[in-house]
């Protein structure tokens, strides 16, 4: 059985957080996997965004690890989507130029690499069109009168809020705890 190492990331915390996209590219990679009877022999995941290309490895711990795994296993990196290993035609095709083996579970076994570089050029061309949208949403968020940035706690209700909540939490652990004994 061939094997490769797979490597999932998420652009944001939140979405780390959720788990949502980690797992659809996990699912993703393992049906894959399991289709053309390769053995996942490592996985790395991280929440990263790959949106800065000049420093991507320095600011991707995990894909660094996930390169260094594959080279050691003389096995591919396998990803969901080409935009989760990099949005950069660049980055790509340096991988590509360094005979860096990588597998796309969405464009298959045996993808062309002109196919590969295609498909790197609308990773990027998508990554400058959700910057643009994100921008034009935000002035037009700015030119309503929102306030954009993290909203300002007042400290000492925040502080209250807490020692209320925290207050309720042991309550509601001492009530639970003389219904047991009951």
């Amino acid at each position: 059985m061939k094997a490769a190492v797979a490597y999932t990331r998420v652009s944001t915390s939140e979405q780390g957080r959720s788990g949502l996209g980690l797992e659809a590219q996990r699912a993703a990679i393992e049906a894959f996997a399991e289709r053309e009877g390769i053995a996942i022999c490592g996985w790395f995941s991280e929440c990263q965004s790959g949106k800065r290309v000049s420093d991507t490895l320095s600011e991707r711990p995990q894909l660094s690890a996930a390169l260094e795994a594959s080279k050691a296993a003389g096995a591919p990196v396998l990803v969901s989507k080409l935009d989760r290993l990099s949005r950069d035609v660049h980055f790509i095709s340096g991988l590509m130029t360094h005979k860096v083996p990588f597998l796309v579970a969405e464009l298959g076994a045996d993808v062309d690499p002109f196919m590969l570089h295609l498909f790197a050029a609308l990773a990027e061309k998508e990554r400058a069109m959700i910057s643009q949208r994100t921008k034009a949403a935000l002035a037009a968020l700015k030119a309503r009168g929102v306030k954009l940035g993290p909203k300002k706690a007042n400290t000492a209700a925040a502080h209250e809020a807490t020692r209320l909540r925290w207050a309720a939490y042991r309550a509601q652990k001492a009530v639970d705890g003389a219904r047991a004994q009951a």
